[in-house]
């Protein structure tokens, strides 16, 4: 039986780690989130990250983190992951990540949605909208954010990503009503118009000084086949979702939803839960990297908050007991040295550790993040029942290196 009673998973959202090899096929071929970000500092001082592994991950890419040694002394088994799904966003990855592979890609619209679409929108909300382009979250309420308010029509738009995004000031559309107009959305948005989510986008402010607000939702489609968390919880484990994870999962297969407005709180939340949720699957997502520095290509933001986020998860670290096994890793990439404000296909940190076990094995590059599903279903429930995944458990106990490394 395995040693292991509990499991934390930390995403670390947007934090990629290279190009991966099919980069090229999705415009990401000079993609490298971690290491540009580095370097457009002068270097970054993350000495958890680095304890866990994380400059021998980079090295398994050939392109090293300046500031992070892979000569630090580590206590964890490290390695990289190669996304296997089409696709780049945070559905895709965090379903892999579950234990599912999508072969097909969520639609994308470079062009904006077809008139079906809006057609189909505006008449379900009694209101025409405005935008329905590609666009940047922040550029478009300054274009239109006045407009807006002046019509009461919702802003529609589009990113690179399977995503149909509704912004409105909360003091003309009100954040439940906003939340309504996305489940109309949602529910239309079916068949070949399946978009990965649907997300509300809350603003406050004046022209030329809006600021969306922290209450924004996601609202994703359904898992489309069997998670780790609906394997757990048929066989009474308990599983917590912390930050966006009930959202992307429409809750399903998760006993506690705890919800968050940034990564501080999301930390936070995780270590609380150490004191509370004795044995299980906790789930963290930490958005900031993504939503706050990746799509607005601010690479100084984003060190700030590697930093804050290798200071916090300390306090992790700290609690974890000897029959914990943490796994810290990221969804997608979000190059903020790039022209693009999109998320970037890129290979993503693998870092996994237990007090029970300071084996710091090389995990080598896995293809598929599913792997960390299996993983979980070996730890908590004795044997991989996923549909898809190898489990590195043994490797992270201390029972044998990874022959890839």
């Amino acid at each position: 039986m395995s040693p292991i009673e509990r499991v934390i998973i930390i995403v670390m959202d947007g934090v990629g780690i290279g190009a991966a090899p099919d980069a090229d096929a999705y415009g990401d071929s000079d993609s490298a989130t971690l290491q540009h970000v580095a370097k457009s500092v002068g270097g970054l001082h993350l000495p958890v990250l680095a304890s866990l592994g994380l400059g021998r991950a980079a090295d398994l890419t050939g392109f090293a983190i300046q500031g992070v040694s892979p000569s630090e002394h580590v206590i964890g088994s490290y390695g990289i992951m190669q996304e296997v799904s089409a696709g780049k966003d945070t559905t895709t990855g965090h379903f892999e990540l579950s234990g599912i592979r999508l072969d097909e890609p969520f639609p994308t619209y470079p062009n904006g949605f077809p008139p079906e679409v809006i057609e189909g929108f505006s008449e379900r909300i009694g209101r025409g909208v405005l935008g329905n382009k590609v666009a940047s979250g922040t550029a478009i309420i300054e274009e239109l954010g006045a407009e807006h308010i002046r019509t009461g029509k919702p802003i529609v738009y589009t990113s690179a990503d399977s995503v149909f995004q509704i912004a409105a000031h909360e003091d003309v559309i009100p954040v439940n009503d906003l939340y309504a107009m996305c489940m109309h959305a949602r529910e239309l948005l079916q068949g070949e118009h399946r978009v990965a989510r649907v997300i509300a986008r809350p603003f406050v402010g004046s022209p030329g000084s809006f600021r969306r607000t922290e209450r924004r939702r996601d609202f994703s489609v359904a898992p489309p086949d069997e998670t780790v968390f609906d394997i757990l919880t048929k066989r009474g484990i308990q599983t917590v979702g912390i930050g966006k994870i009930s959202d992307i999962f429409t809750g399903r297969g998760i006993s506690l939803s705890i919800s968050t407005t940034n990564t501080e709180d999301s930390l936070k939340a995780t270590v609380d839960c150490l004191d509370s949720v004795a044995s299980g699957l906790v789930f963290t997502n930490c958005i900031d990297f993504d939503m706050l520095w990746g799509h607005r290509n601010n690479p100084q933001g984003y060190a700030r908050a590697l930093t804050e986020f290798d200071a916090g998860l300390k306090a992790v670290l700290d609690k974890l007991a000897a029959s914990d096994l943490l796994i810290v890793t990221a969804d997608h990439g979000n190059d903020p040295t790039t022209p693009s404000t999109d998320h970037s296909r890129e290979y993503v940190p693998l870092l996994a550790y237990s007090p029970s076990s300071e084996a710091a094995v090389c995990l080598g590059i896995r293809i598929g993040f599913y792997d960390v599903a299996a993983t979980v279903s070996e730890a908590l429930l004795g044997s991989v029942l996923t549909s898809h995944g190898k489990s590195f458990l043994g490797p992270v106990m201390g029972e044998g290196a990874n022959e890839s490394c």
